[in-house]
């Protein structure tokens, strides 16, 4: 599984705090990584997509 964040993402943090291993800020906005999530983030990255505050995560 692997996530993309779209257009629109106010950097705010909360996946990055939920999830670092597969979301990062840069240059203000979310980032996520190009790698399939590992086994053990899957959850956490559920997690961060689910509480992204508008909605601009979603799996690729």
């Amino acid at each position: 599984m692997k996530y993309k964040v779209n257009d629109g993402c106010i950097g705010c943090g909360v996946c990055e705090a939920t999830c670092p291993e597969v979301f990062t800020l840069v240059d203000g906005v979310a980032v996520a990584s190009k790698d399939p999530v590992p086994a053990e983030c899957e959850g956490s990255a559920a997690e961060a997509c689910e509480n992204c505050p508008v909605g601009v995560i979603e799996e690729a």
